[in-house]
């Protein structure tokens, strides 16, 4: 790409970051309450949050991990899009009006809250043990994608590492702490539209590009080996059923247990809002899912292995290569979408933790509705300068942390949200349990030799859920009596 052109990427990458300032600005003039500022007080339509929820829940590893996965793999890459397929698909179909309705019986706005208040006996340590797990995880979490968002712009235009950290997350906390949770979903909206178009739009252009060059790509895939051209990776028995099942142990981390996700499905009306966004939610990750699957396979076919350093830059360089300037423009801008949609989403899941579960719940201080919104704002800015200083000085930890964080935090409550909602039998010692057990085993297992045997994605989840099945049984919740008294309502 020559001058003039890196100077319409960064004119419109420039463009689109300030208007998500503008809708950060635009909700802090609205006299958001404590309920509009943690949940979106029932005020959000199902659809945006449909797409809200995707766009947090796919984050630049689809943009960039899945699709260079696939690029290196081939056909056999389609696994670990269909494992996460089918955990969206469990996620909305099965999940989604179920936290609604639980959100709405008792009155809660976290995932911590919601556990602590079903499990009153055990609540006060149910909610201690998930805010600070949450809470400490999700800073490093955070750092992880504010660090992804410096690389990003420096992969695809030159710009300093360090100030591309910086400015991106300045704009991430701004427009976070302006609006709260209504201005992270109506800048995730946006954000969703660009990841959409961009897996709607590249897969037409490279296939074009493909057939202009009368390129074969049944021909690529065989050329590049390792099984490439076999939908099992030319794999049998044994060997099969470990890549199988490595690949689509993505499927646990969805039901349920990842609070930036929950938080959608919390904040749905009513059941016909849960219709239309299942409708909007399943239909748009089909399209990015094959879109995504595409993308890589046609790489395959217009870039010999070797042609890139780094496979996980793909979907950069198609754009660039592809795309006249003011195109590559916008679907560059979808990258970025994906990580600061996922960064502002967790930032909201810190500051509800801290505000909500510890210093309103856990420490029982009184507060206005104004005087909580004045908390979390703080709380934004405070976890979010934490997480960007942790981008910048250190990278090593903060990968480490984050790859077994979707083990430690999805995995473990997915486990406890499933106990929760489908068996009668849960107690509150079985889930602080499967919350102990889940996040020591994730920290434990990733860091052995276990790891290259069975994936933590999945034994996490095993390890958790069993655990707290065996305590729910030996400690089952006492059986408290209340008097009943009859209440005359007029």
């Amino acid at each position: 790409m020559n001058d003039s052109g890196t100077y319409i990427v960064f004119i419109e990458i420039a463009i689109y970051l300030i208007s998500l300032l503008g809708i950060g600005f635009y909700f802090s003039k609205k006299g958001l309450d404590h309920s509009d500022f943690f949940l979106g007080g029932n005020k959000l339509p199902g659809w945006a949050l449909a797409f809200s929820e995707r766009a947090t829940g796919e984050s630049a590893y689809m943009f960039l991990g899945a699709v260079g996965f696939i690029y290196i793999s081939g056909l056999s890459g389609i696994w670990i899009l269909a494992g996460m397929f089918f955990g969206v698909v469990f996620s909305w179909l099965f999940l989604a009006k179920r936290f609604m309705e639980e959100r709405k019986k008792y009155n809660v706005y976290t995932l911590p809250d919601y556990l602590a208040v079903k499990f009153p006996q055990h609540g006060q340590l149910i909610r201690w043990i998930s805010s600070i797990i949450i809470g400490t995880f999700f800073i490093f979490y955070i750092s992880g994608q504010f660090a992804g968002t410096g690389k990003t712009l420096y992969s695809i235009s030159g710009v300093n590492i360090t100030w591309g950290t910086i400015i991106i997350s300045v704009i991430i906390i701004a427009y976070s702490c302006m609006g709260g949770f209504m201005s992270v979903v109506w800048t995730d909206v946006v954000q969703s539209f660009l990841m959409l178009a961009t897996f709607i739009v590249v897969p037409i252009v490279a296939y074009s590009e493909i057939h202009a060059q009368h390129l074969s790509i049944s021909h690529s895939l065989v050329e590049m080996g390792n099984g490439g051209n076999s939908w099992t990776g030319g794999l049998t028995g044994i060997s099969l059923g470990v890549l199988i099942f490595a690949n689509f142990s993505w499927f646990f981390g969805w039901l349920g247990g990842q609070p930036q996700l929950s938080s959608r499905f919390m904040a749905l009306k009513d059941e016909k809002e849960v219709k239309q966004a299942k409708i909007v939610a399943l239909s748009w990750t089909l399209v990015v899912y094959v879109g995504a699957f595409l993308v890589g396979i046609f790489g395959i076919a217009l870039y010999e292995q070797g042609t890139l350093t780094d496979s996980e830059m793909l979907l950069p360089f198609m754009l660039a290569d592809l795309l006249p300037p003011w195109a590559a423009g916008i679907f560059i801008a979808s990258i970025l979408a994906a990580i600061m949609s996922t960064a502002s989403s967790q930032l909201m899941v810190i500051t509800t933790s801290v505000s909500e579960d510890i210093i309103h719940k856990s420490l029982n201080i009184k507060l206005t509705s104004r005087s909580l919104v004045t908390i979390s704002r703080i709380t934004v800015i405070a976890g979010g300068t934490l997480g960007l200083i942790l981008s910048l000085v250190s990278d090593s930890l903060i990968y480490t942390v984050v790859s077994f964080a979707w083990a430690g935090i999805g995995n473990t409550f997915s486990a406890a949200i499933l106990m929760t909602f489908f068996w009668k039998k849960t107690s509150g010692a079985g889930i602080v349990a499967a919350i102990i057990t889940g996040f020591i085993s994730a920290i434990v297992w990733t860091s052995s030799p276990l790891e290259d045997i069975v994936t933590s994605r999945a034994s996490t989840f095993f390890i958790a859920i069993f655990t707290g099945i065996i305590v729910s049984l030996l400690i089952p919740d006492k059986k408290i009596e209340i008097a009943n008294e009859a209440v005359e309502t007029p």
